[in-house]
């Protein structure tokens, strides 16, 4: 009887809206991470915003917590993954995280969360290796394969 019923309890995962910060490198596509407050390397993602659909989003997302400047996001997700976020206060939050792939034509020096994050390029072959979380790593493959293409 519990495995009938659990489902009817289950809360539908939250939504969050990452950046996948690109740009053409000397050797092929480069991704943009900045260093989560955990230390773990990750793209710049947050909240959806009233106001603004997800390309919107993640572009504000990344001008806040990697100082894209500059950028041409694309209409439509290339993707999804599923994530937990970790609270301060109350329980973990299961999300599921919608990418959007931004081009990046110009970064700034001063951003909002210019101090409390570090940001860096990396082919997207050593983005891969220093991601933790596979669903992301996933995302990367796809991003990948779409630009050999």
């Amino acid at each position: 009887m519990r495995d009938y019923v659990a489902p009817l309890f289950r809360r539908p995962n939250a939504v969050q809206v990452a950046a996948l910060c690109h740009r053409t490198g000397a050797s092929g596509p480069e991704v943009l991470l900045v260093k989560s407050s955990s230390g773990r390397w990750i793209l710049p993602k947050g909240w959806p915003m009233e106001g603004t659909d997800g390309a919107g989003t993640a572009l504000t997302e990344a001008w806040e917590e990697a100082g894209v400047k500059r950028g041409k996001a694309e209409n439509k997700a290339i993707g999804t993954f599923q994530t937990v976020k970790v609270l301060e206060t109350g329980p973990d939050v299961p999300c599921t995280t919608y990418v959007y792939p931004i081009e990046v034509r110009k970064l700034a020096d001063d951003y909002p969360e210019a101090v409390e994050r570090e940001r860096k390029w990396l082919p997207v072959s050593e983005a891969r290796a220093v991601i933790d979380d596979s669903g992301l790593r996933e995302i990367l493959d796809l991003f990948e394969r779409r630009n050999a293409a």
